[in-house]
């Protein structure tokens, strides 16, 4: 009876032994286990300590295999995600902001577009009035050079003078060129006149009988706007109504003259 109660008590030595051993093991997987991120579970209780220390080893490589950790990898990581977030918003903010200037564009070009080619059809009809009062029995039309976009379209003359036309200006006279010069500018001056329009030795290239011509257009288009001359021809002195000179009786002194021609 004896021996076999000091056996018994070495049997429950022997597993006391082996439970603490066994709890050792637990703990140093959950150690592990917390190191490397896994989620702790309990260890099922058929888990024999050979599994257990398989299972520490397999752990125990993949932590070397690791190298090692830096402790605030978290931290950056965060810092880094706030700052790619950041980054993509700003883009995302960018992209839109692309789109609706584009668009913005888009719809500017198609206004500009629109405006310009009913801008340009009331400069044309003008042209060809303008060019008749300068040149009798002339005639004179714009046309646009073939273009996908007329924004960027060339313009183009074709102008018929004694019978013969012509689609460039170095044909023509000094006094022609200048005439059909100022009829563009009065044909873009129509489409929104002012009551002034003042010329300034625009006439200096004209021979007499351009000078009638120019004239007579200053007078038909002087009915709705009051046309101020700077000039040294006479003829064209002649046609005004008022004049303005500027002389000096005594030396350094200027003085205005002022003369109405009935």
């Amino acid at each position: 009876w004896n021996q076999a109660r000091d056996k018994l008590g070495q049997l429950q030595l022997s597993i006391q032994e082996l439970q603490i051993k066994i709890q050792g093991q637990e703990d140093k997987l959950r150690q592990l286990r917390e190191s490397s991120g896994h989620i702790i579970n309990e260890v099922p209780p058929s888990y024999s300590v050979m599994q257990l220390q398989q299972e520490l080893e397999t752990l125990h490589q993949k932590l070397n295999a690791l190298g090692e950790v830096n402790p605030f990898a978290v931290r950056e990581y965060d810092k880094k995600k706030k700052r790619l977030d950041f980054m993509k918003s700003q883009r995302a903010d960018l992209l839109e902001a692309e789109k609706k200037l584009l668009e913005t564009i888009k719809e500017l070009n198609q206004t500009a577009r629109q405006q310009f080619m009913e801008t340009y059809a009331k400069i044309r009809e003008n042209f060809r009035k303008v060019f008749r009062e300068f040149f009798q029995n002339g005639d004179a039309d714009l046309y646009l050079v073939e273009n996908d976009d007329p924004l960027d379209a060339s313009i183009e003359f074709k102008i018929n003078l004694k019978g013969r036309w012509l689609n460039t200006l170095s044909l023509l006279s000094a006094g022609e060129k200048t005439l059909t010069a100022i009829s563009l500018l009065f044909a873009i001056y129509l489409v929104k006149p002012s009551p002034f329009c003042i010329l300034d030795e625009v006439d200096a290239p004209l021979d007499d009988v351009n000078i009638t011509h120019y004239t007579q257009a200053i007078k038909h288009f002087s009915q709705n706007t009051q046309f101020i001359l700077v000039t040294h021809n006479k003829r064209t002195m002649e046609a005004a109504h008022v004049m303005y000179g500027i002389t000096m009786e005594e030396p350094g002194v200027s003085k205005v003259v002022s003369v109405r021609i009935e």
